[in-house]
């Protein structure tokens, strides 16, 4: 049974949800989580869980739920996780917390695409799940948000660190999310009357003191202007102290950081330019398109005139060019794990090398004197071969490496001068790729 990931999906907001409720440890199991789970199965429109991930991955069932608690049950806690194996993708954490720990319920979900959440109806009862859950758990607070946007709010930190951060929590307004939900201790600091009069989609007092909070009727239009008026009314409400036109004007910014962006890359980098944005976290990834929108890499200097070639110096060619293959194969045995297509020696495979050495940030986490013994005379060396085997290249070998040639049409190559550039710093894996020089001889080659 093969759950579908967030990841299998093309690079998408999110919407997500983080629940912290107290439960009682001492009761039944069973009979203290089911509501938990009536809930969940009553309002997940769409988007239910069908996975239980324990010790085993298994269909979902309550029976399974109960027996994979049970498998994964530790002396302070037990963590298990619901997926979907169908669009949409859901990513589901559930932690229990046992004493000497504060014996909690701990949910982080996140459900791909946000645009899942586009329908008013959807998100009631999204809402409505969440209602439930506060009612029986109570929490101090809880909150479901676009990843993206929830990232530059700056949440969960907001501006402190992590030792305050686990000291204090959200014992104060820091942030308005689509949907919020408040205990007890922060509607008593706000003031109860306050908190009931906000001027949101809806405001609502649960049975236990709680007060549960919607901004807008609707979770993907966060970023519509109107939202993000609702969002910055219901915030300064909440925190009289801040100034209404500030917080709008920064929750535009973070809407205009957010808004498509069409990629126009530089052909020649463009398959790799497209898998590095898609790494790039997704509140940052608009920006990036952006940036890599105005990016031209410098234009390759690792070639002469094939009239100025340099001729052969060495004793034996058959064993030069043997020597070059030998050291290919050290690429290939170093990253055929995790770039299978780095077999193949083709100009794909030369993207996905250039791509899993950025993924890695090979050149700042290995050391420089490897790097140059190794990885450079490997990588130029299969820079080459990739030359040869699909560009009719011929390699003119010299006894330095970095005077070795690949003559192709009217231009003899410098691979390992460019693998040396190539391996100074992260930057360079981009300005000096190997698609890159590959894409320049290909035009070349006559």
């Amino acid at each position: 049974m093969k759950k579908l990931s967030v990841h299998d999906l093309m690079p998408e907001d999110s919407l997500w949800l983080d629940f912290k409720g107290i439960f009682d440890h001492q009761a039944i199991r069973e009979s203290e989580l089911s509501p938990f789970f009536q809930a969940l199965e009553a309002y997940a429109d769409g988007w239910m869980p069908d996975v239980v991930e324990g010790k085993r991955r298994r269909k979902y069932g309550r029976a399974v739920v109960w027996k994979a608690l049970e498998e994964e049950r530790r002396e302070r806690g037990a963590t298990i996780g619901l997926y979907r194996t169908k669009w949409p993708a859901l990513d589901m954490t559930l932690r229990l917390w046992f004493p000497p720990l504060e014996p909690e319920i701990n949910l982080t979900a996140a459900v791909q695409p946000l645009s899942f959440f586009a329908e008013e109806e959807r998100c009631r009862q999204f809402v409505e799940i969440v209602r439930a859950w506060a009612s029986r758990y109570p929490v101090s607070h809880a909150s479901a948000h676009s990843v993206a946007d929830r990232a530059l709010s700056g949440a969960p930190d907001f501006g402190r660190d992590d030792e305050t951060r686990r000291r204090d929590g959200f014992d104060k307004i820091y942030e308005v999310f689509w949907l919020n939900v408040f205990g007890r201790k922060l509607v008593e600091t706000v003031g109860r009357e306050r908190m009931l009069s906000t001027p949101a989609h809806r405001v609502e007092e649960l049975p236990n003191g709680s007060i549960l909070l919607v901004t807008w009727p609707t979770a993907a239009d966060f970023a519509r202007d109107e939202a993000r008026e609702a969002q910055a009314r219901t915030h300064v409400h909440l925190r009289p102290d801040l100034d209404y036109d500030t917080v709008l004007r920064t929750l535009r910014e973070r809407s205009a950081t957010l808004a498509p962006v069409e990629p126009r890359f530089h052909p020649d980098v463009a398959p790799l330019l497209s898998r590095v944005v898609d790494r790039v976290a997704i509140q940052e990834r608009q920006r990036k398109i952006a940036e890599f929108n105005a990016y031209r890499p410098p234009e390759p200097e690792e070639w002469r005139p094939a009239d100025s070639v340099q001729p052969p110096d060495v004793e034996d060619s058959e064993r030069a060019l043997q020597h070059y293959s030998y050291l290919a194969e050290h690429l290939v045995a170093l990253m055929h794990t995790k770039v299978p297509s780095v077999f193949k020696e083709t100009p794909e495979s030369l993207t996905d090398v250039d791509y899993q050495f950025w993924h890695e940030e090979f050149p700042r986490v290995f050391e420089r004197e490897k790097i140059d013994a190794h990885a450079v005379p490997a990588i130029g060396a299969y820079l080459g071969e990739v030359l040869v085997r699909n560009l009719g290249g011929r390699w003119i070998p010299r006894k330095k490496l970095e005077e070795a040639q690949v003559l192709v049409g009217n231009r003899v190559w410098l691979p390992f001068v460019r693998a040396h550039r190539y391996m100074r710093s992260c930057q360079s894996l981009l300005d000096y790729s190997l698609t890159q020089l590959y894409r320049e001889a290909e035009r070349h080659r006559g």
